[in-house]
């Protein structure tokens, strides 16, 4: 009988022969990860059950970065809280600055191919770029798992997504899952899992590969899931993963739905104000004027996008009234981003760096904190209303290399039109 790629990792995990979707399953975890801003749940959990100890603590790790630096003394003291119990349980501890839960995780070596890795935030789908079924939980679940090791799960349906040709010069991986909440809505997949596959994913570099299964998150998808390569087996071996077991999808398996998509179609796209799958093609909307530029965060905050940055601005300013804030992944990120000279050729353009963290996407730690109808165009992942601390801003989504080439104009502008060829250096 044949099987997706979540029902084969699920099966595995289970100790079963075989699953099917809408089977509840309880499943050994390969890793666990909690950060700062469900701490507290968790931990106010381990007091209630009056656990000593936790024998999957020591595969879990805690990660301080939403609140990071921690912009009050509540923040603070959950962090001291985290501390201890890391030191106490020897959990993985990742400090301030140290990076943003979805990138250390990897850089870690805590996952490989064949894994189930469990965290507390939606975008944990980013682990499915290396062939693992990553997927949210909350807080409080998270204490069941350092006591048993196991969680229970639904087998979530899958959907196919083929994505045939190559994306041309200038378009991300950014621009196909913003194509893909157009087509289907915020949620449009909830509690899917999708496969992608197909050989523009095969072209693409393990970062923007990390984009496309975060982004899943907006989609409401379970888990995201590609297919293990050499790139995949590479980067693994470079982190210091343990040996991948990579699983791949019965060709006769069954789905609840098979996409497929020219991706040598696409365009750089952008999400409208308020609405993550409100989507339109950048050049659709040339013209439309910004105060404030965000580069970074979970979704593209990664070298690659860094690096779209500054193939654009290097040599080059900001546009007049025009700020920008790059937020790196992580700390090796931001390392190898001043070895390459990315962050001087940026900062000379006119932007600023911060610390590796999440605070400045869900404006938590207030460093860009927009104007009374002012627009920020951002490559987070989210444009929620308010979501950066007012309510009467604008947020408008696109990728690094589309708002980096607005913060050059001071408007939306599709970044074919002024990156030359410099863009076939950045694809390769």
């Amino acid at each position: 009988m044949s099987s997706t790629i979540a029902e084969k990792i699920l099966a595995r995990r289970a100790g079963l022969a075989q699953v099917r979707a809408g089977d509840i399953v309880i499943a050994k975890v390969d890793f666990a990860m909690v950060h700062d801003a469900r701490a507290p749940n968790t931990l106010r959990m381990v007091d209630k059950m009056g656990a000593q100890r936790l024998p999957f603590a020591r595969k879990t790790a805690w990660v301080l970065d939403h609140y990071s630096p921690p912009p009050t003394l509540e923040a603070a003291q959950t962090h001291t809280a985290m501390r201890r119990f890391a030191d106490e349980q020897g959990s993985v501890l990742y400090d301030i600055g140290d990076g943003i839960c979805h990138q250390v995780l990897p850089e870690g070596g805590h996952l490989t191919c064949g894994d189930l890795i469990v965290g507390t935030d939606t975008h944990s789908t980013t682990y499915g770029a290396f062939n693992a079924f990553g997927t949210g939980i909350e807080g409080t679940d998270v204490t069941a798992v350092m006591s048993t090791g196991k969680v229970w799960l639904r087998v979530p349906e899958s959907v196919r997504v083929q994505l045939n040709g190559r994306l041309q010069p200038g378009v991300w991986a950014k621009d196909i899952t913003l194509y893909m909440l157009g087509r289907f809505g915020a949620e449009g997949l909830n509690y899917r899992a999708i496969e992608y596959v197909g050989a523009a994913v095969s072209a693409m570099e393990i970062d923007d590969r990390m984009t496309l299964a975060n982004h899943a998150a907006e989609l409401g998808a379970k888990a995201a899931l590609l297919e293990a390569d050499e790139k995949t087996f590479a980067w693994l071996a470079a982190h210091g993963a343990k040996a991948p077991q990579p699983v791949s999808a019965d060709a006769d398996a069954v789905y609840a739905q098979r996409i497929e998509i020219d991706a040598s179609a696409l365009a750089p796209q952008v999400a409208r104000k308020d609405a993550v799958d409100d989507i339109v093609a950048a050049s659709e909307v040339i013209g439309k004027k910004i105060n404030f530029a965000l580069i970074g965060t979970c979704t593209n905050g990664r070298l690659d996008d860094i690096r779209q940055a500054s193939a654009i601005l290097k040599g080059r300013r900001l546009a007049r009234g025009v700020r920008m804030i790059i937020t790196p992944a992580s700390r090796q990120i931001y390392l190898a981003a001043a070895r390459e000279g990315l962050i001087e050729a940026l900062t000379e353009a006119g932007a600023s760096f911060e610390a590796a963290g999440c605070g400045t996407c869900v404006g938590i730690t207030n460093h860009l904190i927009p104007g009374d109808r002012e627009v920020v165009v951002s490559s987070a992942n989210r444009n929620f209303k308010g979501r950066l601390g007012n309510h009467d801003a604008e947020i408008w989504l696109g990728s690094a290399a589309t708002v980096a080439a607005s913060a050059l104009t001071g408007y939306i502008t599709d970044p074919r039109t002024v990156a030359g060829g410099q863009w076939e250096a950045t694809h390769v």
